[in-house]
């Protein structure tokens, strides 16, 4: 509610007035038919009054005092108006954020609210329905389809595609996804509209107001959907970082364990409803739009490039550093990681760190134990790639075949694949293997020598070289298997 405190002022919104005037702030709806809602008639008015009053107390109760009758000079009731607490607008969440403000204390109690509000909302059978694959990807459909007309114009043509092709790619992999979300109760009748300019930050707490009341099936939603739009439109102003601490203090308090590229995926989702706005702005003859629509999009392929489902191969012989880089690249993608040496040993019974040595392909290293130790280690990451998350194998992959099995899952899963391959001179390897206690792995240098005479030519993996320091080694890793760094 914008105004100066004590001045009278007035709003006005495509769908109603704003009055305030005093410690009071009086909403007025439009007597109008736009299509998504149609107040033409005072008793549908009264009504949704009643359900905007009803719907804010469960986040902002003293915020939401109550409806008020208008009575004509008939006496007659001809209208109805929501009548609210002022709220401060430097108070305003938007308005701090863009002056600096040091707001984390809010964002971080705003997270905790969210989640407990999200722990007690309403949940049913049409609730989750809305959470469902196929029913998100309609929605992207549907906004595909509306701003057909503005690409090539206001909205960049390749732009446009490429977000029609990753989102697509995403969810055509990801139903288990979706359906455990469903089944884990994460779908809930959730505010809907959660933007800055609608939070206040005071001192006894944060207060979020407007949610969306004209069309239930709008909150129908994954709550980690709800708390993405807010976290887009921190990041539309500016503050990235803080978007992000936003959503990671989400996920603590409401111990929802969503996996890194579903949380990419909602926000894009967020950011290109709002490009879509701007593209029906600009057409409304407001070329500023133009601007947004831009940034809007930029948002939408940033998120999508770095919430790009991926199985990534890390392979190399022994002494060649490849479960070193396969640990540090995991941990600053937010991939799971699965090495074959610790599956080797738990098919085999036998503690990761318990020496299991053998002789070239004898003991729990004989051929049929490798072709056990690679199915499972496959067949793992296709349920983690099937639940939306990135997979990093930590294995040596000398067979072709089965490197080739897993393109087929990547494939099969729509995953992007990359493939790795840690190289180092003789040396390094020799001093490696000599020096190495505690490790999951059992080979020697003898066994060495024997895996990399057999390994089989490996001309799609990009090489690695691992006898510099470990962060240039990461580094060469991240250029290639992440698409947008800045993303």
């Amino acid at each position: 509610m914008i105004a100066a405190p004590g001045q009278a002022a007035v709003i006005e919104t495509h769908a109603a007035v704003v009055f305030f005037l005093g410690d009071c702030a009086y909403k007025l709806k439009k007597p109008v038919d736009l299509g998504f809602l149609d107040f033409r008639r005072r008793t549908d008015r009264e009504a949704v009054c009643h359900r905007e009053v009803e719907l804010n107390r469960r986040l902002a109760a003293d915020v939401y005092l109550g409806v008020a009758d208008i009575h004509g000079p008939d006496g007659a009731v001809c209208d109805h108006l929501v009548v609210m607490r002022r709220m401060p607008d430097d108070r305003r969440l938007s308005t701090l954020i863009r002056s600096d403000t040091d707001v984390t204390a809010d964002l971080r109690q705003l997270a905790r609210i969210l989640a407990a509000f999200h722990t007690h909302a309403r949940r049913g059978a049409a609730i989750s329905a809305e959470g469902t694959r196929g029913a998100l990807l309609g929605r992207w459909d549907a906004t595909f389809g509306q701003l057909r007309p503005f690409a090539g114009q206001v909205l960049d043509a390749a732009d446009a595609a490429e977000v029609e092709q990753r989102v697509h790619e995403f969810l055509a992999g990801r139903e288990r996804l979706f359906t455990e979300r469903v089944a884990e109760g994460r779908i809930v009748d959730g505010h809907g509209d959660l933007i800055t300019d609608d939070i206040f930050c005071l001192p006894d707490g944060p207060r979020a107001l407007d949610c969306l009341e004209f069309d239930d099936h709008l909150r129908y939603l994954d709550q980690l959907d709800d708390a993405a739009f807010l976290a887009m439109d921190i990041e539309h102003l500016g503050a990235t970082a803080l978007a992000q601490m936003f959503l990671d203090w989400y996920a603590e308090y409401s111990g929802d364990p969503a996996p890194v590229p579903l949380r990419h995926h909602y926000l894009a989702y967020r950011a290109f409803v709002r490009a879509k706005v701007g593209c029906l702005r600009h057409a409304q003859g407001d070329p500023a739009a133009a601007a947004d629509v831009r940034a809007y999009t930029g948002l939408t392929l940033r998120h999508l490039r770095a919430g790009t489902v991926s199985l990534i191969l890390v392979g190399g012989t022994p002494g060649t550093g490849k479960t070193t880089l396969a640990g540090r690249l995991a941990d600053r993608l937010g991939a799971v990681l699965l090495g074959s040496d610790r599956t080797r040993k738990e098919l085999a019974g036998v503690s990761p760190t318990t020496s299991a040595a053998a002789g070239y392909r004898q003991g729990i290293y004989t051929a049929e134990r490798t072709e056990s130790t690679y199915d499972a280690l496959l067949e793992r990451a296709a349920l983690l790639l099937e639940r939306g998350e990135t997979v990093l194998l930590d294995a040596s992959w000398m067979s072709g075949r089965h490197r080739q099995a897993a393109r087929e899952l990547a494939s099969r899963t729509h995953g992007r694949l990359r493939e790795l391959r840690c190289v180092a001179g003789h040396e390094t390897v020799t001093r490696r293997l000599s020096e190495r206690t505690g490790s999951e792995s059992d080979a020697d240098a003898a066994v060495a020598a024997a895996m990399t005479a057999e390994a089989q030519p490996w001309p799609e993996a990009i090489d690695i070289v691992t006898d510099n320091m470990p962060d240039t080694s990461l580094e060469r890793a991240l250029d290639a298997v992440v698409i947008d760094r800045d993303g």
